[in-house]
């Protein structure tokens, strides 16, 4: 009988290995019942997955990897995030724009680095080699050059798609929001930049995410340091790239990179460990500008004096407070030239992760969700698609938005805050029966007076469960019909919270809502 049952359970090499090994439990000495059992256990499993005996092929019902579904209450909190930060950029002169989700493959290609390999690539589709977007700042200056704009403000909030591996509990997926603010055009140097940075630091204010630090650099100061330091002109971008990880890794395991995998000697690593430990504000700017080996590089020293500027319009922003000059930020994107920035959590709430991972994946017990914000400045990104060469100086930064929706879902969680997830000012409701029509015409006066209003879909419902659905939804007010209140051609308002009831005109009625809920 078991035998029968492995081979109809079972289908490919995996389920004939495993029934195999189910027959041959039953001639071998001190096998337990129990192993036997867990055995076919994992056939029963195959079986599920395979399909049942008619044959049908059972699928599973979940979010491809890397990907999550959210719900009302999870969107409700997107909503108002996305809100702080939209008005944060009008507040700043932005206008948006849109690109489209897939780009030519020759767009993308060759503007990331390493990162390259994480591009989704579609099928061929009519002769066109598509690629969806990695991040809006390319498709933004593809933008720029194919419709010749030498000069814009602009804000940028889309979904980009990486095939990176994901890590769900950290707020990293494999498609996820990105919130792009840049300013294209030939201005007066570091004006622009710092004005990037308070935007950064207004965000994360106004969010109220916990204390955080902007982290500050320029590739300049890095390509002069990578030389002075004895690494050979093909290897920046290389060792760039594995600096960049110093924010997940131990000094001790980015320098046997840089010597194992990178083929540095040991000499350079130690000297560039010398300089990446270092942080500060204007003063170390002045001091690198004396080091005997910085002052060497023009470049360095250039992208130097930049960051001493730009320290004293972040005095002037008020924001120095938050911004540290750190000489172990890389951010290994290709097509940054100058500045560049990150901002990172430092009391981040560690999210307890679900007991399960989505997707099958391994929990985590607790994550830091570190940097939430970055950028910088990419003069010849928009150069690197214009026919002639043209380039269009630009600077921007993007919010992390996943990031910031990871910590405040566990604040909301952590907090028991109760959250909104609609806008319903009013509901109208019924103190007796045969009274829909009734209700209907209320109804239909708030929606045209613009008020936010519901009713229930049943003829005759009871009025305490009306008054409790407002309870759980948090809509405010109830709107209450009655014989006598249409008699006397009035409407009984209740405050949901204090249970007040007061009795209004039907021509006050309207202002009066408006009233209520403007002063709550």
């Amino acid at each position: 009988m078991l035998t029968v049952f492995c081979v109809r359970a079972c289908s490919g090499l995996a389920g004939f290995r495993t029934a195999t090994r189910v027959r041959s439990m039953h001639s071998l000495p001190g096998i337990t019942v129990a192993q036997i059992d867990e055995e076919v256990a994992k056939l029963l499993q195959l079986k599920a997955q395979i399909g049942g005996d008619d044959g049908k092929h059972q699928f599973v019902l979940k979010t491809a990897k890397g990907t999550r579904d959210y719900n009302p209450k999870q969107m409700a909190i997107r909503e108002r995030v996305f809100n702080t930060i939209i008005s944060c950029f009008k507040r700043h002169g932005a206008e948006t724009i849109d690109t489209p989700v897939f780009e030519l493959k020759e767009t993308l290609t060759g503007k990331y680095g390493e990162d390259s390999k994480l591009i989704y690539d579609l099928k061929d589709q009519g002769g066109e080699l598509l690629s969806l977007r990695y991040d809006l700042t390319v498709p933004f200056a593809r933008y720029l050059a194919m419709n010749k704009i030498t000069n814009i403000k602009r804000y940028h909030i889309a979904k980009v798609y990486r095939r990176d591996n994901p890590a769900m509990t950290r707020g990293r997926y494999r498609e996820f929001y990105q919130c792009d603010f840049d300013i294209a055009g030939q201005y007066d140097g570091m004006i622009p930049d710092a004005e990037c940075l308070k935007i950064v630091h207004e965000i994360l204010s106004e969010l109220d995410l916990g204390d955080f630090r902007i982290k500050v650099n320029d590739r300049r100061i890095l390509d002069g340091m990578f030389a002075v330091c004895g690494v050979p002109d093909d290897k920046f971008r290389s060792i760039c790239s594995t600096v960049d990880k110093l924010d997940k890794m131990p000094w001790e395991d980015v320098k046997k990179e840089m010597v194992n995998e990178k083929g540095l000697s040991e000499e350079a690593a130690d000297r560039i460990g010398e300089y990446v430990s270092l942080q500060g504000g204007m003063d170390l700017a002045e001091r690198l500008l004396q080091d005997h080996r910085m002052s060497q590089s023009k470049q360095a020293c250039a992208g130097l004096s930049d960051i001493k500027l730009l320290f004293s319009y972040l005095q002037l922003f008020q924001v120095t407070d938050k911004v540290v000059f750190d000489l172990s930020l890389a951010r290994g994107l290709d097509y940054y030239t100058g500045i560049i920035y990150e901002a990172v959590l430092t009391q981040a709430g560690a999210a307890p992760a679900p007991a399960e991972a989505q997707n099958g994946a391994p929990a985590e017990e607790s994550v830091s969700v570190g940097s939430v914000a970055g950028g910088g400045r990419y003069d010849g990104l928009v150069g690197m698609f214009d026919p002639k060469g043209r380039k269009v100086p630009c600077v921007g930064v993007s919010i992390g938005i996943e990031r910031i929706f990871s910590i405040m879902e566990h604040k909301a969680e952590v907090s028991a805050e109760k959250v909104r997830t609609t806008e319903v000012q009013v509901m109208v409701a019924s103190a007796q029966k045969n009274l829909l029509e009734e209700k209907l015409r209320l109804i239909t006066e708030l929606w045209d007076a613009g008020i936010k209003a519901e009713v229930m879909y049943k003829k005759n419902p009871k009025l305490l469960s009306q008054l409790q659905h407002c309870e759980e939804s948090g809509i405010p007010l109830v709107a209450i019909l009655g014989e006598q209140e249409l008699k006397d051609g009035v409407v009984k308002l209740r405050v949901v919270a204090t249970r007040e009831e007061v009795d209004i005109s039907r021509a006050d009625l309207i202002a009066e809502i408006r009233k209520r809920t403007s002063e709550a």
